[in-house]
C-alpha cells in the first residue's frame, strides 16, 4: 500500500505535467487493491503489466457503484454519499474513506475558476438535496458557506421571498454573490421573482427532480438569464460516484477541475477511445476517488475538445435520467 497521506497531497497539488502519471500510479494502485475493479479488468482481459498509458485503463460502468460496495483497501467509512432517485429506482452509493480530503478538493477545484470562497457570498437553493442527508452536493455547498464566513451566506428551501430580500440586499451592496440552484428550484424562484442582477453568478447543478417537465438546457438558461438580468447562467457538473467537478461559465463547455480528466468512447464500442470530432459517451478519470475508482465509465454523453473541456449533450439511451446530470440540448 502507498503512503495514503502523500498521495492524497500529491492529488492536490497534481497539474497537467503530472496528471497522467499520477493516474497510472493510481491504477496500480486499485488494480492491487479493489477486488471488484480488479476482477472487471481482468474480466476484460487485461492485467496490471498491459496498462502503460492512460488510454489502456479499463473504465469501471458507473452500475458498480448502485450494486457494490466499491473501495480500495480495507478502512473504515466515514461517511456515505448516496445518489438521488425514485423510489423504483435503485440509487448510488458512494463510501467515504476522508470526507475533509473531498471538501478540499471541492474547493480548491472552485477556487481554481472563481478565486477565494471567502470574496464570495454563497446562497444555495438546493431544496431536493436539503430533503436528504447524505448528499456530496450539500456536503460541497455547505463547506463552501462555512469557508465563505459570511453571514449573509446560507440554505434556502423554499423561501422565496426572504431569498428575494437577501439578492436585492446584496446587490445594492454591491457584494460578489454565488446562488447556486438545483434547476427546479432555480426555475420555480423565477416564476415569482424577476430583477436586474447583471453581477450575480446563477449556476444551476441540473435536475427537474420529477418536480417538473424536463427542459433543454437552452430554454431554462433563457428563463434564469431574463429572471436574473444576468448575461450568462453557469453550471456545475458533478455526481455522487465523483470527487472532483467541472464548471461552465455559460454554452455549456465544462473546464474539468485538475484533478479530473474526461475522455470520450465510442457509443458502438465502448472499449474505443479516446473518440474525438463527434458525440461520444463519457469517461472520467477522477484522481480524487483514489480510494475508491478513480476510473469512471458514465452514462452520459457528449464531446470532449482538444483543449481538454467538453460538452455534455444528453444521455446514453435506455440509462436513466439523474438528478445531477445536466439537461439534454
Amino acid at each position: 500500500m502507498p503512503d495514503i497521506n502523500s498521495l492524497s497531497q500529491r492529488i492536490i497539488s497534481v497539474n497537467s505535467l503530472t496528471f497522467d502519471d499520477l493516474a497510472l500510479e493510481i491504477f496500480r494502485f486499485q488494480f492491487r487493491h479493489n477486488p471488484i475493479y480488479r476482477s472487471y479488468v481482468q474480466a476484460l482481459g487485461k492485467q496490471e503489466h498491459d496498462v502503460t498509458n492512460i488510454y489502456d485503463i479499463p473504465f469501471l460502468p458507473i452500475e458498480f457503484f448502485k450494486t457494490k460496495n466499491v473501495k480500495t483497501g480495507e478502512w473504515n467509512t466515514d461517511c456515505v454519499f448516496e445518489s438521488s432517485g425514485t423510489t423504483q429506482s435503485q440509487t448510488s452509493k458512494h463510501y467515504v474513506f476522508d470526507e475533509s480530503f473531498y471538501l478540499q478538493n471541492c474547493l480548491r477545484g472552485f477556487e481554481t475558476v472563481y478565486g477565494s470562497v471567502k470574496d464570495h457570498t454563497i446562497l444555495a437553493l438546493l431544496p431536493s438535496y436539503l430533503e436528504r442527508s447524505n448528499s456530496g452536493l450539500i456536503s460541497m455547498v455547505n463547506y463552501f458557506i462555512c469557508e465563505s464566513d459570511n453571514d449573509n451566506s446560507g440554505f434556502f428551501l423554499n423561501e422565496w421571498e426572504s431569498l428575494n430580500n437577501t439578492l436585492i440586499s446584496l446587490r445594492d451592496q454591491e457584494k460578489k454573490t454565488l446562488l447556486i440552484g438545483v434547476t427546479f428550484g432555480l426555475l420555480d424562484f423565477a416564476e415569482r421573482f424577476q430583477m436586474e442582477y447583471p453581477a450575480l453568478t446563477v449556476m444551476e447543478t441540473g435536475g427537474m427532480k420529477g418536480r417538473r417537465e424536463e427542459m433543454i438546457r437552452d430554454d431554462v438558461h433563457s428563463v434564469l438569464k431574463s429572471a436574473f438580468g444576468v448575461e450568462k447562467v453557469h453550471s456545475e457538473y458533478g455526481m455522487t460516484e465523483l470527487f472532483s467537478q467541472a464548471y461552465s461559465h455559460g454554452e455549456g463547455i465544462f473546464s474539468p477541475s485538475r484533478t479530473m480528466k474526461v475522455i470520450s468512447r465510442d457509443l458502438n464500442d465502448p472499449l474505443a477511445y479516446p473518440f474525438k470530432g463527434r458525440n461520444g459517451g463519457l469517461n472520467i478519470i477522477d484522481l480524487a476517488n483514489f480510494m475508491t475508482c478513480s476510473f469512471i465509465e458514465t452514462k452520459d454523453m457528449g464531446e470532449v475538445f482538444e483543449n481538454g473541456n467538453f460538452e455534455v449533450r444528453g444521455r446514453i439511451d435506455n440509462a436513466e435520467l439523474r438528478g445531477c446530470n445536466l439537461m439534454m440540448i
